[in-house]
């Protein structure tokens, strides 16, 4: 079943006087479940893209579906409570809180839901658990590594069970040991949690952790989906 589905998706920005076309009438239907990494060299438009699966930007032209939402038509308001309810964001920087615990960071996301503090707290817990930091919940950013910080900001990215995980170069500021543990994370959530993960990365070891790999060249899709 497909659970992303963009259809003709162009996406300009106007720098002074000129018009920088991103996207080019990009199509692109992502199955549930799937784990999709995006590929392609500085300035493809990787990151656009998956501003767009996300949320975080609107399209130019085109439409953007994801589940029952077509994304476009969401005023301000509702799209940021779709993107609390939806989706789940990992990013290269693991923009933790340095004066909150990993407990509260991971907390954050479920002080936009009606959760009372009780539940917010044990889902925390859990989710702590799953990436396997139960035992560091009280510590504060400054006192984990930085695949530890990453691993909490996965965390904290999945804590309100989000139907998609936008990670954006989630590996890029980490060694190769904690990269791969990352990775191996992130396909543990795929393939026994059925999160549906789109990543953006550079790094061609980090795509073979991927069910199928997309290139965008000059804001184009320049690859079919193959499976790794």
């Amino acid at each position: 079943m497909e659970i992303v589905s963009l259809n003709d998706v162009s996406k300009t920005y106007t720098k002074g006087n000129q018009r920088v076309e991103v996207l080019r009438r990009i199509c692109l239907d992502i199955e549930q479940g799937d784990f999709i990494a995006l590929m392609g060299p500085s300035g493809s438009g990787k990151t656009t893209l998956l501003n767009l699966i996300g949320g975080l930007d609107m399209p130019t032209s085109g439409t953007v579906q994801v589940g029952a939402s077509r994304l476009e038509s969401l005023s301000s308001s509702g799209l940021a409570r779709w993107r609390a309810q939806n989706i789940g964001f990992v990013f290269q920087f693991y923009n933790l809180l340095p004066m909150l615990t990993a407990q509260h960071n991971v907390e954050l996301p479920l002080l936009l839901t009606s959760l009372p503090s009780k539940q917010r707290k044990q889902n925390a817990a859990t989710a702590l658990d799953l990436v396997g930091l139960g035992d560091r919940a009280k510590h504060k950013p400054s006192e984990l590594s930085g695949g530890q910080q990453q691993r909490v900001a996965i965390a904290r990215a999945v804590v309100a069970d989000p139907m998609i995980l936008v990670c954006d170069e989630p590996t890029g500021d980490l060694d190769r040991q904690s990269a791969e543990e990352i990775l191996g994370l992130l396909e543990i959530l795929n393939h026994r949690h059925g999160k549906t993960i789109v990543m953006v990365t550079h790094d061609p070891k980090a795509a073979e952790h991927a069910r199928h790999t997309l290139v965008l060249d000059k804001g184009e899709l320049v690859q079919p989906a193959a499976q790794a």
